[in-house]
């Protein structure tokens, strides 16, 4: 596990705990807290993160791709009779979970994804001359004097920085290039994280101590996004975009290194339409860029509302009214839906469908099929659950 990993995963995980208090579990939980439960809770016995810990099963930092909280909780009652064997023969028990450490958890797993992974610094050197930038600035000594020494970026460790920075010099970048007669490169997202990864290394006497790098506050950029003028072509997110494209649409939630080269890559677009509808250009600072990220990429985390309707619908044809009731119509031997108590949030079903790890073994002895669900039947039976609780 690289030593940026570690303070990211370690030190940096306060994530959107202030999107909203420790009220209802709800998507603004603690990550941090979340990190702890889930060695706490033995997942490393056989999830690994970043390729730390066990390897029975997949490692959660990989391919995670921004899950929303319905896909974390069809993917974790999908896994459960799998993961309830393993952890019988291991002799672990099965680990308990109340609303509060579901939620955590899954904030903890849903912003692994926020970070991007470590770059090649070998490439990042061939590609520091191949796209130009040797042209106006310097590293180790070699390079142009043009723009400035970006030995210093080591120093700071920070990709936010970079593209902060990118963004808020662009304009004169591009002018200087255009001036020199040097065709003004575009990045894919694993090309400036290979880049970044060779500019940290340019310093061989790095400051001492570790570096910690915050990935932003959901909640306060929220406000930036507003005040900077991003709503005025973007609109909010997951509405639909006025002038430029919805960054909280239909696609994937970008990481940081990919927005920074998203930015960059359609920064002169951007500014010549900012600039013909008399929107003024905001200068972005590293922490407002954070913000910003942070806020765009927790949209997702409960992207997509459920069913009320369809969700009793899915709840008989999973066969789970074979044991349970509803209203008093179903089966006997577990509770009546209608009389439990406590489903009055995602965090708090997805708990309750965690520690009801009982009735695992019906499916075992082939009594019943077990029900694999998608992330949009999930959110579907969660909003029946939830609408249960709201009925009393």
């Amino acid at each position: 596990m690289s030593s940026r990993w570690v303070v990211l995963l370690c030190a940096a995980c306060v994530l959107v705990s202030d999107l909203a208090a420790q009220g209802t579990p709800a998507v603004s939980q603690n990550a941090l807290s979340g990190s702890r439960l889930f060695a706490s809770k033995g997942c490393f016995a056989c999830h690994s993160i970043n390729e730390f810990g066990g390897t029975e099963a997949p490692d959660l930092s990989r391919g995670i791709e921004a899950r929303s909280f319905h896909d974390m909780a069809a993917a974790m009652w999908n896994h459960l009779p799998g993961m309830a064997r393993r952890m019988r023969e291991a002799g672990t028990g099965t680990p308990h979970l109340d609303p509060w450490e579901a939620a955590d958890l899954t904030a903890f797993l849903f912003w692994l994804g926020y970070f991007d992974p470590d770059g090649d610094s070998e490439i990042g050197a061939q590609l520091f001359v191949t796209k130009g930038c040797v042209v106006c600035h310097q590293v180790r000594g070699v390079g142009g004097v043009v723009g400035p020494n970006l030995d210093f970026l080591s120093q700071y460790g920070a990709p936010i920085q970079i593209a902060a920075a990118m963004w808020n010099h662009g304009p004169q970048m591009a002018a200087e290039l255009s001036r020199r007669g040097v065709r003004r490169p575009t990045f894919a997202g694993s090309e400036l994280v290979d880049l970044i990864a060779y500019l940290e290394t340019a310093n061989e006497d790095p400051p001492g101590g570790p570096l910690y790098v915050l990935p932003g506050r959901a909640e306060e950029g929220r406000r930036w996004y507003r005040e900077k003028s991003c709503v005025e072509c973007h609109g909010d997110p997951g509405a639909g975009g006025r002038i430029g494209p919805d960054l909280a649409g239909r696609g994937r939630a970008l990481r940081l290194i990919e927005f920074a080269a998203a930015m960059w890559n359609k920064g002169p677009a951007m500014i010549r339409t900012m600039q013909s509808t008399g929107i003024p250009v905001p200068e972005l600072s590293p922490a407002e860029m954070a913000d910003i990220v942070a806020y765009l990429y927790s949209v997702r985390y409960f992207s997509g509302s459920g069913s009320v309707n369809r969700g009793r619908r899915y709840l008989n044809e999973t066969g789970c009214l074979a044991c349970h009731a509803l209203a008093g119509r179903g089966g006997s031997s577990a509770r009546d839906l209608t009389e439990a108590r406590g489903l009055n949030s995602p965090a708090a079903v997805l708990a309750a469908l965690w520690n009801h790890l009982a009735i695992e073994s019906l499916f075992e002895r082939g009594e019943q099929t077990w029900p694999v669900t998608s992330a949009a039947q999930m959110a579907d039976l969660f909003a029946y659950l939830e609408s249960l609780g709201r009925e009393r």
